[in-house]
């Protein structure tokens, strides 16, 4: 995947662009709050020092051709809630993974999230050409791996010990996946209020 481009993706109800270092002032209304972190990989931005290297990280990985990370932007009020990203790029294999996702609380539970995963979902298996896209979770996380099963992602296994966490916590992470041949009918099941207007 070519990270120098600037792709921006937008349904009925979210709008996907790059995360840039302008997003701050609208990230610190949401992203101070422990919960969200909870079983993150990446380090807890508790202060506007740690909004500032989270920014600076995502620059850094997009530069590095790593990681994608996209602001999500909730169309009712233009405010940017969250962010998710593409990585673990393996284009030879025409695979990559979403995650690295994270949305305000009070904009979690309404659809934005699907929203989002579904612009991704297209975009990997349009204009990428994926055949399989990935998403992980820390096997704690319940109300990840249950919005995982709800989209239509596949459980595929558990990676024992697989990452350390910013606390020292090893974690254990459950794969789930999505085939394109199983794409169309989530386009017009789980995703179709979305992809009937883009």
């Amino acid at each position: 995947m070519d990270c120098s481009r600037c792709i921006t993706l937008e349904n009925s109800r979210v709008r996907l662009r790059p995360l840039e270092p302008t997003d701050f002032e609208d990230l610190k209304r949401v992203i101070f709050d422990a919960e969200l972190w909870q079983f993150s990989s990446l380090p807890t931005p508790t202060d506007a020092l740690g909004l500032a290297a989270y920014l600076n990280k995502a620059g850094h990985d997009r530069a590095q051709g790593t990681r994608y990370a996209f602001a999500i932007i909730d169309r009712a009020t233009g405010r940017v809630v969250g962010s998710t990203s593409y990585g673990s790029f393996s284009m030879p294999d025409r695979r990559l993974e979403i995650g690295w996702t994270w949305v305000g609380r009070e904009f979690q539970r309404t659809g934005l999230n699907r929203a989002a995963k579904h612009l991704l979902l297209k975009y990997a298996f349009g204009e990428l050409g994926c055949e399989r896209v990935e998403l992980k979770a820390d096997a704690l996380n319940l109300k990840s791996r249950e919005a995982m099963r709800r989209m239509g992602a596949t459980e595929e296994g558990v990676l024992r010990s697989h990452l350390v966490l910013p606390t020292g916590r090893r974690r254990d992470s459950v794969y789930y996946s999505i085939l394109r041949p199983e794409w169309d009918a989530l386009r017009q099941g789980v995703f179709r209020e979305f992809d009937a207007r883009g």
